[in-house]
């Protein structure tokens, strides 16, 4: 009786539905497993056995009984004929306040080398959907982002998503962390998708710091890492935001960048056998984008919210490539960051005539939005007649407008000019233009235009 009571007690632990397979081929990162069919879903994960130890893979195909696998690290001294262990669960987090402060993989697994991370009572899927559309809350009011070009001419909102489009070496990274150590919120997610190695500790430790970092959970998946864990990074960064935003909380969730997550995409479309569309990337590329970027947003009513600020690499300066033109039909609003403003010495280079927000004109008040109207318009002018003023075509006396644009435009220039350790506020920075335009106070009676 007592070894019937043994067997029944083992039987019990044992996991349902366990299935075995075994690799029949491996296609450069792709590597085909067989014996798995009627079991295998797309998103299952599969455990493959290998001399040099486990190796993680999730399914990302399925063709006639075969399984196809893409692997989460370096599949090295995987063979044919390796065992391939099909686990029952998917790729799932249990997020806690805990992991404030820690640096996590793509998998949700501690990399600073500070010990395990405490799990919460909750699991949460890694690749989940938006709260519905019908049903979530409207975004927020404006927020301080301590940066004055964004302050005055693309201001942020509570839930509100935002791009920063840029190419390469023009302050990108170094405007994100402006924004990670200034932004008003409760808690930041930040997720370093595809970054260079050296620059991960460079960005934790010397823009970030120690106050940013602890109220912040950091995502990290390098550039050396496998497709799929860089695709896995960017969902987890919006599953650990998710979490957070469901506490009530409002979160500022900076992705950096949504770029690598579309070239990590692709990479994983064209080993399973996707035809290459535009630009050789995928049609599931621009399928996934926006899956991915409206999970952030407003939550449900009584919900905290994501404020999304997502970085897009541009290819060669080029605005209108398909990356960036399928993002910038996505979230809710753009900002430019041009290579001519950075080579002459203003930091941030953002280039505020074509930056837009889409909350405005209600983000700010009616004088506000008379300031930042006028300057626009004074920065255009001098856009327009620049070449000529430089060249000295141009007869000072010849437009008063122009004149006058002339006279003002160096002037916002230098109060858009920021250092990195120089944290802008809103309400200084309207004051200061407002002294720069020299204009009435606004009556009552008057009107501002969208």
């Amino acid at each position: 009786m007592a070894s019937l009571a043994a067997a029944a007690a083992g039987l019990r632990l044992l996991t349902p539905d366990q299935r075995h397979g075994r690799v029949v081929a491996v296609r450069g990162a792709l590597i085909e497993v067989e014996g798995l069919a009627g079991a295998a879903q797309i998103g299952s994960r599969v455990s493959l056995r290998s001399p040099n130890g486990t190796v993680e893979a999730e399914v990302t195909g399925l063709d006639r009984g075969i399984a196809h696998c893409l692997p989460f690290s370096d599949p090295q001294g995987i063979a044919s004929g390796a065992r391939a262990d099909l686990s029952a669960s998917q790729f799932a987090l249990r997020p806690s306040e805990g992991w404030l402060g820690r640096m996590i993989d793509g998998l949700g697994r501690p990399v600073d080398g500070k010990g395990a991370l405490p799990q919460g009572e909750m699991l949460r899927k890694i690749k989940a959907s938006p709260p519905p559309a019908s049903s979530r809350a409207r975004v927020g009011t404006c927020v301080s982002t301590g940066v004055r070009a964004l302050d005055i001419f693309a201001p942020l909102c509570k839930g509100q998503r935002l791009g920063l489009f840029a190419g390469s070496g023009v302050g990108k990274s170094v405007l994100l962390s402006m924004l990670a150590r200034w932004t008003d919120c409760d808690v930041a997610v930040i997720g370093l998708i595809g970054e260079r190695g050296r620059e991960v500790q460079e960005f934790v430790q010397d823009d970030l710091g120690a106050e940013g970092l602890a109220r912040s959970v950091v995502v990290v998946a390098t550039s050396d890492e496998p497709a799929l864990m860089r695709r896995q990074a960017a969902w987890t960064t919006l599953s650990v935001a998710e979490h957070f935003r469901d506490q009530g909380l409002n979160v500022l969730c900076l992705m950096d960048s949504v770029t690598r997550f579309a070239m990590a995409q692709r990479e994983i479309g064209l080993a399973s056998g996707e035809p290459p569309a535009t630009k050789g990337y995928t049609p599931t590329v621009f399928a996934e984008l926006p899956r991915l970027l409206e999970r952030a947003g407003p939550g449900l009513p009584g919900q905290g919210t994501i404020t999304g600020l997502f970085t897009v690499l541009v290819d060669g300066d080029d605005h209108n490539e398909p990356v960036a033109d399928a993002v910038r039909g996505i979230l809710d609003g753009h900002v430019v960051i041009t290579r001519k403003i950075a080579e002459r010495g203003r930091y941030p280079a953002i280039d505020v005539l074509k930056s837009v927000s889409r909350t405005l004109p209600h983000a700010l008040g009616e004088n506000e939005n008379r300031l930042r109207l006028a300057a626009r318009r004074e920065l255009s002018t001098y856009a327009d007649m620049e070449e000529m003023v430089r060249l000295g075509a141009y007869r000072a006396g010849s437009s008063e407008q122009v004149d006058r644009a002339v006279a003002l435009s160096p002037r916002i220039e230098e109060l858009l000019k920021q250092g990195k350790n120089e944290r802008g506020h809103a309400d200084e920075s309207f004051a200061a233009l407002a002294g720069i335009l020299d204009l009435p106070e606004l009556t009552p009676d008057a009107e501002v235009a969208p």
